[in-house]
């Protein structure tokens, strides 16, 4: 019977699909693999970061702009950024450019309390700003200071801001490339700058870069990018440079040192003078008209038989100098209209050189 092998055939289907059914395990979690212990280099970045992450700060700024309805003055968010404790004086470092323009801001630290900030200097020039808050000293953590003079290209760099108004990141990589010059706000240029592929996004200006004992080496202040995210060039100003201008923000509220006119990359100039055998800081270029120029220092030459060395400064009056910092720190014992003797080498030989500083541009 036709119908009868039909119902049959459902039957035996039915059943089929009922035992298929039955045989398929209930869905449940899946048990989870052990770990295991960290690695060496994931343990020492989580340190890093829960040591220094207490010195890194986030700030906001407040601009006063003017309701053309009201005629009132009214106070607007303007930006954010990021920054980094300087000393138990309560003292911040960022960049000139995320406080420019403001006419207040306020600074939270890691624990997100925040203070109100008073402007302590600015030095437009190299993109350095310095605030000051009164909090309690037990809040404050002065960040650890390293050096930029000795860094390698290739070694780890970790940058810590508020990338977006985000609390705290963490971004890590490597030093890509040492002895950039990039232009600040004022349109002079930052020599010796650091570059690095850790990300550094808009709210990451101001905040430190730090190598893997956690040591500030560069003030993260810019990115390479058309639309303003990370593409993974970024720049850093040097903590050599950070370390002489700081104090004479606070000091002074201003970062004047006198002007030579020259063109020096410490990179370069390290290369060059440790295959001659000798210490000092290559003059790469000469600016016309510059009291480099008035004294005969001469730059650094490009042949079709190859480089040409230019003068090595070794000494500024009694004091050894090996970098452009060393250089810039010894010229500012000296006075705008002050001749300073310079010891220079020259085609393997010590000459004197006098030298008339100049005032910095205004």
């Amino acid at each position: 019977n036709p119908l009868t092998l039909i119902l049959l055939a459902v039957i035996a289907f039915l059943l089929y699909r009922l035992t298929v059914y039955t045989a398929t395990p209930p869905a449940e979690p899946r048990p989870i693999t052990p770990r295991g212990d960290l690695a060496t280099d994931e343990k020492a970045t989580i340190d890093l970061f829960k040591a220094a992450s207490p010195s890194v700060v986030y700030i906001t700024t407040i601009a006063q702009t003017l309701n053309p309805w009201t005629l009132n003055v009214q106070e607007i968010p303007r930006g954010t950024g990021s920054g980094f404790i300087w000393d138990l004086a309560g003292n911040v470092v960022t960049n000139f450019h995320v406080i420019q323009g403001a006419s207040s801001a306020q600074v939270t630290l890691a624990d997100r309390n925040a203070y109100p900030a008073d402007l302590v200097g600015v030095a437009p020039d190299a993109d350095l700003a310095v605030l000051r808050i009164r909090a309690p000293k037990s809040k404050l953590r002065p960040i650890l200071i390293g050096s930029s003079l000795d860094l390698q290209v290739g070694q780890k760099a970790f940058a810590i801001g508020d990338p977006f108004g985000l609390d705290q990141t963490l971004t890590t990589g490597v030093i890509s490339a040492l002895g950039r010059t990039i232009q600040s706000v004022t349109n002079q240029p930052i020599d010796n700058v650091i570059q690095t592929d850790a990300a550094i996004n808009p709210g990451n200006s101001g905040g430190p870069l730090l190598d893997s004992a956690g040591r500030l080496i560069g003030v993260n202040t810019a990115i390479y990018s058309p639309s303003g995210a990370s593409a993974g060039v970024g720049f850093a100003i040097p903590v050599d440079t950070v370390n002489r201008i700081v104090p004479q923000l606070i000091k002074s509220g201003h970062a004047a040192s006198p002007q030579i006119g020259i063109v020096t990359n410490d990179r370069l100039s390290r290369q060059i003078t440790r295959q001659l055998g000798v210490e000092g800081v290559l003059v790469l270029d000469v600016r016309p008209n510059s009291p480099a120029a008035n004294a005969d220092l001469r730059p650094t030459r490009r042949t079709p038989n190859g480089i040409i060395p230019g003068d090595i400064i070794t000494r500024v009056g009694d004091t050894k100098v090996i970098s452009n910092e060393e250089l810039t720190a010894a010229l500012q014992k000296y006075n705008p209209g002050d001749t300073v003797p310079l010891t220079v080498l020259r085609n393997r030989q010590t000459i004197q050189l006098p030298l008339k500083l100049e005032p910095p541009p205004q």
